[in-house]
């Protein structure tokens, strides 16, 4: 069993990606390394951090680091995909307050619209009775 003292100085030796994050350890899905972990960047495949070292297990000290940062490396993904998913959810709400008022402009619009129809059908009543009254007014005088 691991004790708390040798967890906090494994952990304080934690390998940094090139983007100065915490790696995480990944398992080889393809090639000649099949099954061998890794260490790499927590933001990959959505960043251009092409971190990648192997992790050979030679020594001890490297196998109980290996141990305990997988546990965290788990943790580590978790969170990333969550800030991910938080910037997306921002990123969205914006989108909509900027869609709710451009539909509020376009309500005034339409609002404004019906306005001006309402004037051009008085208007055009108007107008008719106009004709009708210099209709019958003509044919008074003649």
């Amino acid at each position: 069993m691991l004790n708390w003292v040798w967890a906090r100085r494994l952990l304080q030796h934690r390998v940094k990606c090139n983007c100065g994050n915490d790696a995480v350890i990944r398992t080889v899905k393809n090639g000649p390394n099949v099954g061998s972990k890794f260490y790499g960047c927590p933001l990959w495949p959505d960043t251009k951090c092409e971190m990648f070292k192997l992790i050979d297990g030679s020594n001890d000290v490297e196998d109980l680091q290996v141990q305990l940062l997988e546990k965290n490396t788990t943790i580590a993904e978790m969170e990333v995909v969550q800030k991910l998913k938080d910037d997306k959810i921002k990123k969205l709400q914006k989108k909509k307050g900027s869609l709710e008022e451009e539909l509020n402009v376009l309500n005034c619009e339409i609002s404004n619209l019906k306005v001006d129809m309402v004037k051009e059908k008085t208007i055009k009543a108007n107008l008719q009775l106009a004709l009708v009254i210099v209709f019958v007014f003509f044919i008074i005088m003649y």
